[in-house]
């Protein structure tokens, strides 16, 4: 399901009624819980969290012109998409959400190495996922990119 959007409020504008109520909850948790420094903007297609240029100048390595990316979320065919990058590059934090998930909810978790997908819009964990937003600040997420990311790529 790709939506051109020129901003989140027209992102969602543009989804099925269904799907408006989720994203707007998960948009409003994120950025509730969302450490400073982290821009919300349209990146690849969905609503997402980058370090903006003016704090990591460098911006992404596969396209530099364009900021950071660290978490997004998405209206997919099937589910809903949380996609956070930290999962993927630290352990500890991939660890912690594993072993968290089932305390809020009752679905299984269904995740590929980044992504996390929801297939029933009715069982989000909202609390979980505005836990995870708190955890890794936009310093911290630029030193586990570098790190684990871009040293890997060059």
């Amino acid at each position: 399901m790709q939506i051109q959007a020129s901003n989140p409020a027209d992102y969602i504008a543009q989804l099925p009624e269904e799907r408006k109520e989720p994203i707007r909850k998960l948009q409003q948790v994120i950025l509730g819980n969302l450490p400073n420094g982290f821009e919300e903007t349209i990146s690849y297609g969905m609503i997402g969290y980058v370090v903006p240029h003016t704090l990591y100048p460098g911006g992404y390595h596969c396209d530099p012109t364009l900021p950071l990316p660290f978490m997004a979320i998405a209206s997919q065919k099937n589910f809903i998409a949380v996609y956070h990058m930290g999962i993927y590059t630290s352990r500890a934090l991939m660890d912690w959400f594993v072993e968290e998930y089932p305390k809020y909810s009752s679905t299984k978790l269904d995740m590929g190495k980044s992504c996390i997908r929801f297939k029933n819009i009715r069982a989000v964990p909202y609390d979980l996922i505005g836990i995870l937003s708190t955890k890794i600040t936009a310093q911290e997420w630029i030193k586990l990119y570098e790190k684990n990311i871009k040293s890997a790529k060059n």
